[in-house]
């Protein structure tokens, strides 16, 4: 059982510091590259959008990292904002007879 990370951060965020912010590229130019739209990146960058399998492959190929590691970090950034509210989530525990 691994450790839940506290409060992971957005991967856009991530996105931004390390790839963009680091290579002193702009939205528009990084969105060319790989080939998205400005609205699509940008809506990664500001947190209203995750990263599908499809971007995930583009950002590997981009960055020269792993499909792997971009969607383990919208993963655990999914799970912890589900976790905010797992008292309101009322389920009926189910054992063998």
């Amino acid at each position: 059982m691994s450790m839940q990370m506290h409060n992971p951060p957005h991967p856009g965020e991530i996105l931004r510091e390390l790839c963009l912010d680091a290579l002193d590229l702009s939205v528009t130019d990084a969105a060319q590259a790989l080939g998205v739209s400005r609205k699509t990146l940008s809506s990664i960058l500001n947190g209203r959008s995750g990263i599908s399998p499809e971007m995930a492959i583009r950002l590997s190929k981009a960055f020269d990292t792993t499909p792997e590691s971009w969607l383990n970090q919208q993963q655990q950034y999914d799970l912890w904002q589900a976790m905010q509210s797992k008292k309101e989530i009322k389920v009926k525990r189910l054992r063998a007879a």
